[in-house]
């Protein structure tokens, strides 16, 4: 099967940044995933794949252009993690599941991880380096759902603002299962209800397989709007770099 069908290079503003590719790859029989590709100068270190939250949904265009989802955390930052050294993988969701990647409970099915083994196969025809899923929020349960399905495949996990109570809550998958490294990433006063700091220990307790565990507590930035929204402490609003440097040194070092 031909998995990437299409191409399409386009230049980020800014001569420091990296380049950006709109990639389609035929993940499933008539189905097709996009995804944006940014790669670091030289040699990559490693290679991450980004899980949005909320619905999962990116609406990549033709011309690379998002039209949703451009304010998610990992989504803005995708150019401080190329600038770390990584090769960078930002999924939208797929074409059978166009509007919402939590209806079904999809982010945490067979067909999910089926399409995140290709997007793995992609980065490591690309770069034969570690490879590495980051979530936020919503996405929190993509990273941890597929890393349990792809145990010969993931070399490690990042959560962040991870989804600790409610429907989809990452407590609810078989994390004992997790061997790989796994760092859990917390703003002390992220007040979206399913994601609380309060509620994060049954996370942590349900890790006992995992080669490395850490619990990452972050502070300060700003608090604005809707506590489940980007610009809140959920967010990381205002300390994006802070947080991408502590992840990406967190990585290099397993």
């Amino acid at each position: 099967m031909k998995h990437l069908l299409t191409a399409l290079l386009f230049f980020c503003c800014g001569a420091v940044q990296a380049q950006e590719q709109m990639l389609t790859l035929q993940t499933r029989p008539s189905v097709t995933l996009r995804m944006l590709l940014l790669e670091p100068e030289g040699k990559p270190q490693a290679s991450v794949i980004l899980f949005t939250g909320g619905e999962g949904v990116l609406r990549l265009g033709d011309d690379g252009q998002l039209h949703a989802g451009a304010g998610n955390f990992l989504v803005r930052t995708r150019q401080q993690w190329a600038a770390q050294g990584f090769q960078v993988a930002v999924v939208d969701a797929p074409s059978d599941h166009p509007d919402n990647l939590n209806r079904g409970d999809f982010r945490s099915s067979a067909e999910h991880a089926q399409d995140i083994a290709v997007v793995i196969a992609q980065l490591r025809q690309r770069a034969a380096v570690p490879v590495w899923l980051v979530g936020t929020s919503r996405g929190t349960t993509s990273a941890a759902a597929v890393a349990i399905r792809l145990q010969d495949k993931v070399d490690g996990v990042v959560l962040t603002s991870t989804i600790n109570r409610d429907r989809g809550s990452v407590v609810d998958l078989a994390l004992p299962q997790l061997t790989q490294p796994v760092l859990v990433v917390q703003h002390q006063h992220d007040q979206c209800k399913v994601t609380l700091y309060q509620n994060l220990q049954p996370v942590m307790d349900g890790l006992p397989s995992s080669r490395s565990k850490e619990l990452l507590l972050v502070d300060g930035g700003m608090d604005k709007g809707d506590p489940c929204q980007p610009w809140a402490a959920h967010g990381y609003n205002g300390i994006e770099a802070e947080v991408v440097d502590k992840v990406a040194r967190w990585i290099r070092q397993h």
